[in-house]
């Protein structure tokens, strides 16, 4: 190729460049031709031979290859680079294939980087520099002070620990409120010391415990029945220790009780002793606070605390099924705690808290926050007369031993004796008739059937109590009664005896 027809070609270069160019409203103006003549591009080299002349190539946009070309050697400076025109696209400007010779010679300068991205670089690099030193800082530290499974101190580590305490604020009252009631710790301080505890005893054993109020300075103790029932021996141990010289306490004399309303009557031989003061129970108001103080599961001085959760609940006891007017309480009642005080916060005894009447109330099922305790109105006159004379007035018994119907039946039935049907839901089974008993002087025998008492028909407990309800020792009595022939009929007959006072306290 000759000078002349390569600087023809290069002079082409330009408008190739300009048609291959794609249009676009941001691309900016072309730089103005050069009217001067290029200069060569290579040296003067002698004419090539005809077979290795290379024709030249028509210049494409596509990519160059990779793949390496004799041809591609770092070419002389290119005075059109700068002249180029931006690409809008973003891309290499169109470059020569990778046989042409001159491909390097058009080659687009890398755009320099923008300002912005630099100076976030920057900050992100001092950035990371700040949170390694404070993360070396910390661990500096730790290694100082120890690890954390040691506390923050190493074995042999010299502590000093001060702690300090501080006395309460004088001037506040200590046992009483800004209306005059008493604080729990009040109730505490100034009731506790007539609250005792009772522990019985049968056979040289002990068998049971549970808690007693006292009611007078010389000793009279009051509890529940069922505390001191199947005992022949009582100690009472006094709360205050300054006051009870005899540290194996005091023992207790059984003055009397009544099944029926679950109270009794203790007597030790003391004197000086603090009695409880005894409120009105007429008084109480729904939701009011109150404390128990007694000796659940042994746990002498205890007091828990609650409030009138029920008003005039009428509260069978466990066995006797006798109903008594009681509070309700959601104030912890345990079965130590059976004959302790139910106090409001004017330290009144306004309850005598029973686990009897508890527990009775629904047979096999426990129920928490669920504590009853007879009102002291009501127990009062009871507590009144036992002190008195041991009984109380107006209590009458049958003097028989029975079985309710349905008990009868289920017995009976286990034996393979069928009843009449006369006795389905009607009668009660005498099993035995007391010596005492006026029934002795009637034709009654053991086995027979009574079937009404003054025209009530009775089939247990309560029937028979709501028969003879408002009779006295000597009130006579009269009932229709059956006998249970061999042939399996019932047999009836009619008879009246005289009831008897009870002064046992059983029932």
């Amino acid at each position: 190729m000759t000078d002349d027809e390569l600087k023809e070609l290069l002079g082409d270069v330009p408008r190739l460049k300009k048609e291959l160019q794609p249009e676009s409203a941001e691309t900016p103006a072309a730089q103005p031709e050069s009217t001067e003549p290029l200069p060569s591009a290579v040296p003067d080299a002698p004419p090539a031979e005809p077979e290795a002349e290379i024709p030249p190539q028509p210049i494409t946009p596509d990519v160059p290859t990779a793949d390496p070309s004799p041809f591609q050697e770092p070419a002389p400076f290119d005075p059109f680079a700068a002249a180029m025109p931006h690409d809008p696209f973003g891309g290499q400007p169109p470059q020569p294939p990778s046989d042409d010779p001159f491909a390097a010679t058009y080659a687009a300068a890398a755009a320099p980087k923008p300002r912005r991205h630099i100076l976030l670089s920057v900050l992100l690099f001092l950035l990371i520099a700040v949170l390694i030193a404070f993360a070396v800082l910390c661990i500096v530290l730790d290694t100082r002070k120890g690890t954390a499974s040691t506390g923050g101190y190493r074995a042999g580590d010299v502590i000093e620990v001060n702690l300090v305490q501080h006395d309460r604020p004088e001037g506040l009252p200590e046992d009483t409120d800004e209306n005059g009631r008493y604080t729990v710790a009040g109730i505490a301080k100034h009731v506790m010391p007539s609250i005792v505890e009772i522990y019985t005893y049968s056979d040289g054993k002990m068998n049971g415990s549970g808690s007693g109020i006292i009611l007078s300075e010389d000793g009279f103790i009051a509890t529940n029945a069922h505390v001191v029932s199947d005992a022949s021996g009582y100690t009472v141990h006094l709360f205050d220790d300054e006051q009870e010289q005899n540290t194996s306490g005091y023992e207790a004399t059984l003055i009397g009780h009544d099944s029926k309303t679950d109270l009794a009557i203790l007597k030790i031989s003391a004197h000086g002793l603090k009695p409880a003061a005894l409120g009105n129970s007429d008084e109480v108001q729904l939701g009011e606070t109150v404390c128990a103080l007694g000796n659940p599961a042994g746990l002498s001085g205890s007091i828990t605390t609650g409030i009138i959760s029920g008003m005039d609940r009428k509260v069978r006891a466990q066995s006797t099924n006798f109903e008594m007017d009681c509070f309700q309480t959601d104030a912890a009642i345990s079965p130590g705690n059976s004959g302790g005080a139910l106090v409001d916060l004017y330290g009144n005894v306004i309850g005598i808290t029973s686990s009897k009447y508890s527990s009775g109330l629904f047979t096999g099922t426990q129920y928490e926050g669920l504590g009853f305790a007879i009102t002291i109105n009501e127990a009062m006159p009871i507590l009144t007369e036992l002190m008195e004379q041991g009984y109380v007035s107006g209590r009458v018994r049958i003097g028989i031993q029975f079985l309710s119907n349905s008990d009868a039946h289920n017995e009976l039935e286990e034996d393979g004796k069928k009843l009449p049907k006369e006795l389905d839901g009607h009668g009660i089974l005498v099993m035995a008739i007391a010596d005492d008993s006026d029934l002795k002087n009637t034709i009654m025998k053991d086995g027979d059937w009574i079937l009404t008492m003054n025209g009530k028909n009775v089939t247990d407990y309560d029937s028979v109590n709501e028969a003879i309800a408002g009779c006295v020792g000597g009130d006579s009595v009269h009932c229709r009664c059956g006998h249970v022939e061999e042939s399996g009929k019932l047999k009836t007959y009619e008879i009246d005896f005289r009831l008897l006072e009870d002064q046992s306290g059983d029932y």
